[in-house]
């Protein structure tokens, strides 16, 4: 079984998305075979990979996550469930896969209300395909609903990206406490990688003191490495690339620094 990682926090707009893209990219970019798995019903990630018309074809005439986790039965072209490997889309970027995420999961929580096994509906789709990777990365809504649940059910590890603003830092304690506690019920041993400050901006009083209570409070847990807010990780995703082929030579070191990171907290050596 590959290594699985999920990018979780409580709040939105902290990083997760580009990180996690960008880590997946970086993997791939190591030789690592990698699937990057997007959670999110808002569909960040799959759009920072593909076309908004490729994924509309692709989820019209395959399927998507969704699919996987037991919606959209009456949108497949099959008329019947399908299997993960015709969902996945291969080589977005250099030797990584990506499973497309869709909007129904906005209501998945009421539609699978009454499911048996729900929280691992992804695990159990995925069984047949997880032996090629050789790491796995999950993009998380900000919340703790079905679709992160299922993420966090398969991982064997979690980072969590902040931003450095009182609202995103006020919330780490209540998620790894939550995080513990789901784990524990479904007898996963989660390993926590760290605390990834992301979108750090201007030089700011407030920020600064934020950035230090956290390393204070959370001591080697948060990574050495900090992601600044930066333009060209936007125009990235924009054009469906990761950050690796854009130009700003900053960027793409931080990037590599954390992801680098990263990878020696999880131990896969490259």
């Amino acid at each position: 079984m590959p290594t699985v990682i999920s990018f979780v926090n409580l709040k939105g707009g902290v990083g997760k998305t580009a990180i996690s893209v960008n880590f997946a990219a970086f993997c791939g970019l190591k030789g690592l075979k990698t699937l990057l798995i997007d959670t999110d019903p808002q569909t960040n990630a799959t759009f920072s990979c593909i076309t908004v018309q490729r994924w509309k074809e692709h989820s019209r005439e395959k399927g998507t996550i969704a699919n996987l986790m037991g919606m959209r039965r009456h949108a497949c072209p099959h008329g019947s469930q399908v299997n993960a490997a015709e969902i996945i889309i291969n080589d977005v970027f250099k030797n990584v896969d990506l499973l497309p995420s869709h909007l129904d999961l906005y209501t998945i929580d009421l539609d699978l209300a009454g499911a048996s096994f729900r929280e691992t509906k992804l695990r159990r789709s995925l069984n047949n395909v997880l032996d090629s990777y050789q790491i796995v990365v999950c993009d998380c809504p900000p919340n703790l609903t079905i679709p992160t649940q299922n993420a966090l059910a398969m991982s064997t590890h979690f980072a969590v990206p902040v931003s450095p603003d009182f609202l995103s830092a006020i919330g780490i304690g209540i998620l790894l406490s939550r995080v513990r506690d789901f784990s524990a019920e479904l007898q996963n041993n989660l390993e926590h990688v760290g605390i990834v400050l992301s979108r750090v901006g201007r030089p700011a009083k407030h920020r600064a003191e934020i950035s230090e209570d956290l390393r204070v409070r959370f001591g080697d847990l948060v990574i050495n490495s900090e992601i600044r807010e930066r333009a060209a990780v936007s125009e990235a995703a924009s054009q469906n690339q990761s950050i690796f082929s854009m130009t700003d030579r900053e960027a793409k070191a931080e990037f590599e620094s954390c992801s680098n990171e990263i990878l020696e907290r999880i131990g896969i050596e490259i």
